[in-house]
């Protein structure tokens, strides 16, 4: 008899499990901002749903990613958050990372970056010396995400940066680690 139960107490035990193992608990919904506002008057229904629509609009959080721009020492890529018509968070998704020298460059540049486009609240940031290309790449996906976005900087500035062309030579800021690129057909003096 106890040989009968066992496929049943074994099949229970699996289907339990299962159960167990899918549940996905839900958090409490908390009331909208809208829920606590005051009822209008009843002179046209229309009128209220178009006031609501209009006003949890401004209230929309955005989170878009950038394009990835190649450089030669590895793609940059930026994903922005706009919460309430303003650049509230700016995550580098990939930095120029092909060489050692290539990471702690972009990992020194990148914070530097976001504190000044958050600050501006624009993409037409400055770029950090001896970092160019990582400051054009960085500036120009950026720019990229806010175009997605739909995001004006409040002062019409814009992020305009186009990624130096650099030698092979060039260790992203120029012979001797200087800070701009070398243009193309420069000639270092000699002597």
């Amino acid at each position: 008899m106890k040989l009968r139960r066992a496929p049943l107490v074994i099949a229970a035990t699996v289907a339990g499990m299962a159960a167990v193992l899918s549940f996905k608990p839900h958090e409490p919904s908390l009331p909208s901002a809208t829920a606590a506002t005051p009822p209008e008057p009843s002179s046209g229904g229309s009128s209220r749903s178009s006031r609501s629509s209009s006003s949890s609009s401004s209230r929309i959080t955005k989170t878009v990613t950038g394009n990835a721009i190649a450089t030669r020492y590895g793609n940059a890529q930026v994903k922005v958050t706009i919460k309430d018509g303003r650049i509230t968070a700016i995550q580098a998704l990939q930095l120029q990372a092909n060489e050692p020298k290539s990471v702690q460059i972009s990992g020194q540049a990148e914070p530097i970056l976001q504190q000044e486009a958050l600050q501006k609240q624009s993409a037409a940031i400055d770029a950090v010396s001896g970092a160019t290309i990582t400051s054009a790449s960085y500036e120009a996906s950026l720019q990229s995400a806010l175009d997605k976005a739909g995001f004006r900087a409040a002062d019409g500035s814009r992020g305009t940066s186009t990624i130096p062309d650099v030698e092979e030579h060039d260790d992203h800021g120029g012979p001797n680690g200087g800070d701009g690129g070398v243009p193309p057909g420069f000639t270092p003096p000699q002597g």
